[in-house]
């Protein structure tokens, strides 16, 4: 099994000895220790550059957001802008080449000296040993050194072409002419050279470290293997098992420098097709590799385990109060948090460890309420930024450069928008918070987190620096998003105003408190999370909630069912993903079923497409008190206000036992705290509901009806009312009483007849809360009930309702509380 391991970082640089001396400076040493060597003349040496790498820091160091530094990945949209870049590209593949041909060169440079010693009496090594170390490497080198020299006299010549007399084709023409397919795919044929080298590393390192221990002639020139730097004559230092390690790094970088390449070459371009086949050789090789030797996903421990990654993706840590962003793995047995820092031209991707924490007795705590960043501004204007952005890229009047801008953008806001937060707690007392955008990848991570922490004995304490290391092979393979958007260019992803309706959930095995969270995907320029309120303590619960969002470039939706509890921490009860897809979609509501989990929910889709303003301010809650009742219930798309409901369903949770419920007052100030809430956040108000105390709950849904600047029964049929109450004929007078109340608009009606159901079911505990029907209406009425201006065609008499109400409240029908949301086509169930 390939085992990835690097057993030192670079030692400093040492500037006194010749390059040439490499190869004499391990003859003179085996000499002197009375080895004898027959020497050989090295005259391929190499006197140019070698790339200076940096080592792996294992130091935190904290990202911030005007810093950045992600992956280069722009969208190319001309073929002029493809084939400037394709030139960048071709130049830093012939760096990164001359790189690793020096670092080759340094590999080989001892082994002719090591075999001529090999038949003498006192070997460094054997000739199998020999064999073993520097297998395959001597043909790697001959494969590269073909393909660099081949690629350098290219480019050469297309310097020269570009200085000459331009007769017509222009830089373009040039540009078109360079062809370089060929010569890559003659390297990638010999790729399968690496395979061989692959299957033979561990054999070869396990020699090194075998012979370093135990001969202290080779643990010298292990530990000090060199490779000149032409340009000042500088030399780096590498260990024998560094080197080893070159070749293996660089074959799992040919698929992604092939799809560089191809990414920035037109598909007209003569070399097109050669680069395509390339590509899939180089794939299928690695492809291989992985499928045969699990090192895309292994790391070797001690006592014959294997670390197995498991999942990986980035996040934003918490560290002292600053957000930074991180890529996270997730392991087998462990938890590593890294920097990724995507290298400039011609140096190398590099991953520096930040924390670990053991997966044994690690503990977790997600935090359901949502604490949003303070300064609202900067989202707002990383969002503004990132709309026109947008606008200016499809306009095409932006290139690469703007997509990449694009990007950054987006990935502040990453890092300023988070609201959920995963807590991690382990046995030695350390913790980490980890923030998230989405519930759901949040519950995905937590799931997995939990399922490996269930059975694990030990931990074998981590090689940090090659487990850090890794990472960048893990990536090259894995490939995660960096952003969290697609790309937006899609025909068939939403634009618009996309609204879902919640109705309700059935299927609990018990009654709990349930709240449903949706998610979108696409430009994050307005919200696109939100949630329901909490039901009331149910087996069926019943929200009616409609949420509407703001989208561009939305394909999927992302549906939670979550239980709520003040005891413990919030469980997801179940989840899944709606692929949104417009041709299905329209101005009519379409009815789903869902599973999740244990839970079965219905909700109605709307979508309504239409170009998008920029952002100007985050979202306000209209007011809910003193507002006109059809206002409010058109804002919520229901037909009773939630306020009415929420205050109803708690009332009826817990004070239908409470003595003089809804004619002993409230505390003040409990009840204007309550309805400042309804005002700005309903989902907060409702929470703040179920710890309030019951009377106050009551005390704000008689100050509702109270402050409505129209009564819940219009006006303008308060004489109409007195004369039906004149009526004495019992069937008659309900006959006319029903008529006026059809009469009344539908949210009027429905609002009344709800209130109307509940202060009956009040009543039915009369005999403990001390309430009749008769008592509750005396209550209520003045509310519901308001005589006109006097002198508008009113005489001023007084109309009391309350023991209208106590004879017909067994006659009327029932209330709906949701505005129809008809489906344009059948039902449809979805189980996922």
């Amino acid at each position: 099994m390939l085992q990835l391991h690097i057993s030192a970082c670079c030692a400093p640089e040492d500037t006194s000895v010749p390059a040439m001396d490499v190869y004499q400076d391990a003859v003179l040493y085996l000499e002197s220790q009375h080895v004898p060597v027959e020497a050989e003349t090295e005259t391929d040496v190499l006197e140019e550059d070698v790339f200076q790498e940096e080592a792996v820091s294992c130091l935190l160091s904290p990202l911030n957001a005007e810093t950045m530094d992600f992956p280069d990945t722009p969208t190319l949209r001309s073929p002029e802008e493809m084939l400037e870049r394709r030139l960048v590209v071709l130049k830093g593949i012939l760096e990164r080449e001359e790189v690793y041909l020096r670092q080759l060169d340094a590999l080989l440079m001892p082994m002719k000296a090591l075999r001529a010693t090999a038949g003498t009496s006192q070997p460094v090594l054997s000739s199998q040993q020999v064999q073993t170390v520097f297998y395959q490497v001597p043909e790697l080198r001959e494969v590269h050194q073909s393909f660099y020299s081949g690629l350098k006299e290219r480019l050469s010549a297309h310097s020269r072409a570009e200085l000459g007399p331009d007769e017509g084709g222009g830089r373009r023409g040039s540009d078109y002419e360079l062809m370089v397919g060929d010569l890559l795919l003659k390297m990638v044929n010999h790729i399968g050279l690496y395979g061989g080298f692959i299957e033979n590393y561990e054999k070869a390192v396990e020699v090194v470290r075998k012979c370093t221990n135990m001969d202290p002639r080779f643990r010298t020139l292990a530990q000090s293997m060199m490779s000149n730097n032409g340009a000042d004559e500088a030399r780096t230092t590498y260990t024998f098992e560094a080197l080893l390690y070159k070749p293996l790094d660089r074959v799992t970088k040919t698929t992604l420098v092939l799809q560089e390449l191809l990414k920035t070459t037109p598909a007209e371009h003569g070399d097109y097709a050669a680069l395509q086949e390339a590509l899939r050789l180089s794939r299928s090789f690695l492809s291989g590799v992985n499928e045969s030797s699990h090192s895309r996903r292994e790391v070797t421990l001690s006592h014959g385990m294997r670390r197995q990654l498991m999942r990986d993706g980035f996040v934003v840590d918490v560290s002292e109060g600053k957000r930074n962003l991180r890529h996270l793995f997730l392991y087998t047995d462990l938890l590593l948090c890294t920097w990724f820092k995507h290298a400039s031209r011609g140096k190398n991707d590099q991953y520096k460890f930040c924390w670990f924490l053991p997966l044994a007795g690690l503990r977790l705590r997600w935090v359901s309420d949502q604490e949003r960043p303070a300064d609202t501004n900067a989202r707002l204007q990383t969002r503004m930024k990132m709309h026109l952005l947008l606008k200016q890229l499809r306009q095409q009047t932006k290139g690469a450069r703007g997509r990449k801008k694009l990007e950054q953008t987006e990935l502040v806001l990453l890092t300023q928008s988070p609201v959920y937060r995963l807590e991690l707690h382990s046995p030695s007392d350390k913790s980490h918070s980890l923030l998230f955008s989405s519930l759901y990848e949040l519950e995905k991570w937590r799931e997995a987190i939990v399922k490996l922490t269930t059975g694990i004995i030990e931990t074998v304490p981590p090689d940090l620096l090659t487990l850090t290391s890794a990472c960048v092979k893990l990536r090259m393979t894995q490939q995660p998003p960096l952003h969290s958007t697609n790309t937006g260019e899609d025909k068939e992803s939403l634009c618009g105003t996309l609204s879902v309706a919640i109705h309700s959930a059935c299927g609990l095995q018990h009654p709990a408190c349930l709240y449903v969270c949706v998610e979108v995907d696409g430009f994050e320029f307005y919200d696109t999370q939100a949630q329901t309120h909490s039901s009331v303590h149910s087996l069926n619960p019943r929200w009616d909630q409609e949420l509407c969002f703001l989208v561009d470039g939305a394909q999927n939706m992302r549906v939670l069912c979550v239980s709520q509890s003040n005891e413990q921490d919030d469980a997801v009860l179940g989840k899944t993903t709606v692929k949104l897809d417009s041709k299905t979609l329209n101005k009519r509501w379409r009815r789903l079923t869902l599973q999740l989990g244990e839970v079965e929910a219905t909700l109605s889709l709307k979508y309504c497409p239409h170009p998008l303003e920029t952002p100007t301010s985050t979202f306000q809650q209209p007011p809910v008190f003193c507002v006109p009742i059809e206002t409010l219930a058109q804002q919520e798309g229901v037909l009773v206000p939630h306020v009415v409901r929420c205050c109803v369903e708690e009332v009826e949770r817990r004070g239908l036992d409470e003595e003089g419920i809804y004619r002993v007052s409230g505390t003040s100030s409990n009840i204007n705290a309550l309805k400042t809430a309804f005002n700005s956040n309903l989902r907060e108000a409702v929470a703040k509901l179920r710890s309030a105390e019951v009377n106050a709950v009551s005390g704000v849904l008689k100050l509702y009806f109270r402050e409505l600047p129209e009564p819940l029964v219009p006006t303008e049929l308060f004489q109409s009312l007195t004369r039906a109450l004149d009526i004495q004929d019992l069937n008659s007078r309900l006959v006319s009483m029903l008529s006026l109340l059809q009469s009344c608009p539908d949210t009027n009606r429905h609002t009344f007849l709800y209130l109307l159901r509940h202060l009956q079911r009040v009543s039915e505990k009369q005999d403990v809360n001390k309430m009749s029907l008769l008592n509750l209406a005396t209550v209520f009425g003045p509310s519901l009930l308001r005589p006109p201006v006097a002198g508008q065609g009113y005489d001023g008499h007084s109309v009391d309702i309350s023991q209208e109400v106590v004879v017909q409240c067994n006659n009327l029908p029932e209330a709906h509380t949701s505005a129809p949301h008809e489906p344009d086509v059948d039902d449809e169930t979805t189980h996922m």
